[in-house]
């Protein structure tokens, strides 16, 4: 669920100084850096992405993910004078880069998306003819080592996209039951050994180890775990399931979804990039539920034009990176772009 690819890691951001030459000096260097990410970003599914959502000149489209801009700044350009675009992000250093962004036709909201119809109405929208949700965590997030994201540093144990709001992993560690916490990475990580790693983070806690860091985490769970895919750390699943449970990355999707339903206006399509099986299983029930509307148990006696119509209906087959975007960005490579286009049906 990663998405984008930075060529170049960018380094832990250093703590603030005092003195306030050091801090000019570390303001300019985070603002470079700022920049080097947004330069070296590869947007995942870029041209296939927008392309879906057949952009109409003067149509009002919704980035639901502004990441570092890759689709936003390629739907501007398709946009005419009279279009709009707003994009959401709950990730501030994501919201920063917006602000780069100095176009009439454009707006950058910071809030997660599962407000999408509230933010929308605040700006006095109501339909809209495309709305792209490019989900899991950018490159830039993962690359910053004070995010906590990562196991290749070893840092605070954030991992929160909003960096303004909720628990960190490490305050969910200290307080969560072994049972919680083993289904968490049970069901957000698919990790087999689940039970095994709650009971030695807990067992670790109790003997009064605080868990505060990443390669603590690493650490523990690489000695609970007995056997794992080669090439890929034992700690993977569990960094992944404890991301999605603390940013409710499902739960902001199922919110989600039956919005996108209600802002789009007939022919508006929905672009969904998924890079994990749990979202796109989501993402595609949502779509065949709302395709397919006969519920109606079988030999139900009821005439075909009296049954309701669908609000939904795919557009083409799933679509994935070509092996020539993997190569370039490995990272895309569990990516999957499924596309809908809103009916008339009410």
């Amino acid at each position: 669920m990663i998405k984008g690819v930075q060529n170049a890691p960018t380094q832990a951001s250093l703590p603030l100084k005092k003195a306030s030459a050091t801090q000019a000096s570390s303001q300019v260097e985070n603002k470079d850096k700022s920049l080097q990410a947004i330069n070296s970003h590869i947007t995942v599914l870029l041209e296939e992405a927008v392309d879906a959502l057949a952009v109409k000149s003067d149509g009002v489209y919704v980035d639901g993910t502004f990441g570092r801009g890759g689709h936003s700044r390629k739907i501007l350009a398709r946009l005419g004078g009279n279009g709009r675009l707003i994009a959401f992000d709950r990730d501030l250093s994501a919201v920063e880069s917006g602000k780069a962004i100095h176009d009439v036709r454009f707006t950058i909201v910071h809030s997660h998306f599962s407000a999408l119809q509230a933010k929308l109405a605040e700006l006095g929208i109501r339909k809209v003819d495309g709305i792209l949700l490019d989900l899991g965590i950018s490159s830039p997030q993962i690359d910053e080592a004070s995010r906590g994201f990562s196991f290749r540093f070893d840092a605070p144990l954030d991992m929160r996209m909003d960096q303004s709001r909720g628990l960190t992993v490490a305050e969910y560690l200290a307080t969560a039951t072994e049972q919680h916490l083993g289904e968490v990475i049970k069901n957000y990580g698919e990790e087999r050994f689940a039970k095994q790693i709650a009971r030695t983070i807990v067992a670790q806690r109790n003997d009064g180890h605080a868990i505060t860091t990443t390669g603590q985490l690493a650490k523990i769970v690489a000695g609970a775990v007995t056997r794992f895919e080669p090439g890929q750390n034992p700690a993977t699943r569990t960094f992944q399931a404890l991301r999605i449970f603390i940013n409710q990355e499902l739960e902001e999707l199922s919110l989600t979804m039956p919005q996108c339903l209600s802002l789009l206006a007939p022919q508006g399509r929905l672009a969904v990039i998924s890079f994990h099986s749990l979202e796109d299983r989501m993402v595609k029930q949502f779509i065949r539920n709302q395709e397919n509307t006969d519920h109606l148990p079988a030999n139900f006696p009821v005439r075909a034009a009296d049954l309701p119509l669908p609000k939904l209906k795919s557009v083409g087959k799933a679509i994935k990176p070509s092996l020539a975007e993997i190569k370039a960005n490995p990272r895309s490579r569990s990516a999957v772009l499924r596309v809908a286009e809103r009916t008339s049906a009410i």
